[in-house]
């Protein structure tokens, strides 16, 4: 135990795969925030491993979790014939939920996702595959458009975090939010680019998510 939260690390399996990751449970939590990191990315993330810190802090659960494994992420960062395999990194997160459901300490918390770069793409693929599990999702810098036909078909509340001069990114988020039934918000911040580097910007963001999660995850 870490103060108030419970961290360990886990391996699950999803889609036929074993994955490792890193489980944060602050005590007396109603929520859990699955992370899809983006192209290259891993569990390891500095940008998401502090998203995560600030969520557990503000009482909301948190897995960070490899969404390759150990050899495909060595191919991928030689080909990157992985990075933009959508069905293939959503199977592995629907995997995952569908793992912390069958776990006893995380199968009553109310889910969502939390998508960086393509990441955002498998997480909503995701959300259009278990309707009745993910309540919210959350897109940093994503690529939602590559979630293709399954963008009508997200149910989950989502916001869509994109930098103010990430021009070309904005522009495919605002095509994605058009396609999409449920009325995403769609949110820039201003002065930042795609990874959120400038002073200010991803505390921005933290808020920004924290603020939707705690809006559809916890309850009064």
């Amino acid at each position: 135990m870490d103060g108030a939260v419970v961290r360990r690390e886990v391996r699950l399996n999803a889609a036929g795969v074993t994955l490792d990751g890193f489980l944060a449970l602050p005590v007396g939590g109603q929520a859990l925030v699955l992370f899809a990191h983006g192209s290259g990315s891993s569990r390891f993330s500095p940008r998401n491993r502090l998203v995560a810190e600030r969520l557990n802090a503000a009482g909301i659960g948190t897995l960070l979790f490899d969404l390759l494994t150990a050899d495909e992420h060595r191919i991928d960062e030689v080909t990157r014939e992985f990075r933009f395999n959508i069905p293939l990194l959503s199977r592995r997160l629907i995997g995952a939920i569908d793992w912390a459901d069958g776990e006893a300490d995380t199968r009553a918390l109310r889910l969502g996702l939390f998508g960086s770069s393509t990441g955002a793409a498998a997480a909503l693929l995701a959300a259009a595959e278990r309707p009745r599990r993910v309540a919210a999702v959350v897109s940093r810098g994503g690529r939602p458009d590559l979630a293709g036909a399954a963008l009508p078909r997200v149910q989950a509340p989502t916001l869509l975090l994109v930098g103010g001069e990430d021009h070309q990114v904005l522009g495919l988020n605002r095509e994605a939010a058009q396609q999409m039934r449920s009325r995403p918000r769609l949110e820039t911040v201003a002065g930042a680019s795609h990874l959120f580097e400038e002073p200010g910007t991803l505390d921005r963001v933290i808020q920004l998510a924290i603020d939707w999660f705690v809006r559809h995850l916890c309850r009064d």
